[in-house]
């Protein structure tokens, strides 16, 4: 007998009054903007102060904007093209979740190189304070899709695992927690760790080459126990959707961080 733990059903809607419903992704979407901002302020306001505080509430906006936008159009492109192509209006359906964290990725770069080329602000020092926020919203985002009871993990016998609603009889990865735990708090704490050394902070970019290659090897690896996408299964050789788009991430992350300590310190502008 296969031994599972029980899955919390947690209503995905908190509060509902009439056709107006408050969900818990769309909470932790922003709350995952809300203590990112205020997290990233808290960085930009320390030496060696490349980037003004101010700039920071500006962006808010700008981010909301770029995730939303591009986690909903990068879920189109890169996940069910096809499906989008026939039912063009659906693609603006946000509120029925179906997010894609590349396309996210995408917007919010998009978004950050055009503001900071409209403030004339040093684009790979604000790149290194919004990365070192962006762990929040992982986490949290990731959490939610626990509680909706999505993305769940493939079949197992580990003494954690779970049967899920809507995912047949067998127990399953908690495969959104454990993506919680390594995009989200692990490769925060990293993060932290490193905005703390002083001469890492003053090579922009550095950071941001340290997200990317973190996010590409914990998500590639979290893919290993997470059920394929059904519509998609294997893309290639045995190898996921998230991992074809994580692993070039690893590739730019490095780039970033040679460069960046081939550069010369920089101090306060």
């Amino acid at each position: 007998m296969t031994f599972a733990l029980a899955y919390p059903a947690i209503d995905p809607v908190l509060v509902q009054i009439g056709p107006f419903a408050i969900r818990w992704y769309a909470l932790a979407y922003l709350a995952g903007l809300l203590l990112g901002w205020w997290y990233a302020r808290a960085l930009a306001a320390r030496p060696p102060r490349l980037v003004p505080v101010e700039a920071i509430d500006d962006f808010l906006v700008w981010a909301t904007l770029g995730v939303v936008l591009g986690g909903r159009l990068g879920y189109v492109l890169f996940y069910k093209p096809g499906y989008y192509l026939d039912h063009p209006l659906a693609a603006l359906q946000v509120w029925h979740g179906a997010m894609s964290f590349h396309g996210g990725l995408l917007g919010v770069v998009i978004a950050g190189i055009t503001f900071c080329w409209r403030r004339r602000l040093r684009t790979l020092a604000f790149a290194d304070v919004m990365f070192c926020a962006a762990p929040i919203g992982l986490c949290l985002g990731r959490l939610a899709n626990f509680v909706n009871g999505e993305l769940a993990g493939r079949p197992t016998d580990v003494p954690w695992a779970m049967v899920f609603p809507g995912w047949g009889p067998l127990p399953r990865h908690p495969s959104q927690l454990y993506q919680a735990g390594l995009e989200g708090f692990t490769l925060f704490v990293i993060l932290f760790l490193l905005w703390r050394v002083r001469w890492i902070r003053n090579r922009p970019g550095l950071l941001t080459g340290a997200f990317l290659i973190g996010y590409g090897f914990f998500r590639s690896f979290a893919e290993m126990f997470r059920e394929p996408d059904a519509h998609l299964g294997f893309v290639l050789d045995g190898l996921t959707m998230g991992q074809l788009l994580s692993a070039p991430l690893v590739l730019i992350g490095v780039g970033f961080v040679v460069v960046a300590l081939r550069r010369e310190r920089l101090g306060a502008p």
